[in-house]
């Protein structure tokens, strides 16, 4: 007899036959049920009506943050190699989104109104590489107030924190202000 006619309990009685039980231990005597009295698992339809959240209850879609240019690659080398000043350092390390997010705001634009044009934000690493603030940092930048203030940014130089930390470049104040 093949494997796919034989019932539940014929199979687990030879199962059972090949085992030899552990010194010291009790047997313990099981019935299976045979296979026709198990219960088939469901399929779901393959051409049936998805199951999905209607379209009221859907939250609205956010609409895509613009991206930054990243800092032209002239000024990138000047910057990386120390020809044009790093005028500011920002370090979020130990910070929360929250408290990230209005640390950096409130410190490019205090650098920015001082004339400011390269400024250094460390965001770290994170856990494996994807930190939250390495990645938020770069979307923070693109939305206003930053937006209008800031030129392009970079990934840092190794010498400058590699990839936990990004080259802001500022743009020049407008004159008169």
């Amino acid at each position: 007899m093949t494997r796919r006619g034989r019932g539940g309990s014929d199979l687990w009685a030879e199962v059972k036959a090949t085992v030899t039980p552990l010194r010291g231990r009790p047997t313990i005597e099981t019935q299976v049920p045979p296979a026709e009295a198990l219960p088939r698992a469901k399929t779901p339809a393959r051409n049936g009506p998805r199951a999905s959240v209607p379209q009221s209850r859907r939250p609205p879609p956010t609409p895509p943050t613009p991206r930054l240019h990243a800092i032209e690659p002239r000024r990138l080398r000047r910057i990386g190699r120390g020809a044009e000043e790093i005028a500011g350092r920002i370090d979020l390390h130990g910070h929360t989104q929250v408290g990230a997010h209005a640390a950096l705001v409130e410190r490019i634009l205090r650098l920015h109104a001082a004339g400011a044009r390269a400024v250094l934000v460390i965001t770290g690493k994170g856990i494996a590489g994807n930190g939250i603030l390495r990645r938020r940092v770069p979307q923070w930048l693109a939305q206003p107030p930053l937006r209008a203030v800031v030129a392009g940014i970079s990934p840092a130089g190794r010498s400058h924190g590699g990839a936990g930390a990004l080259y802001v470049a500022l743009r020049r104040r407008e004159r008169g202000a």
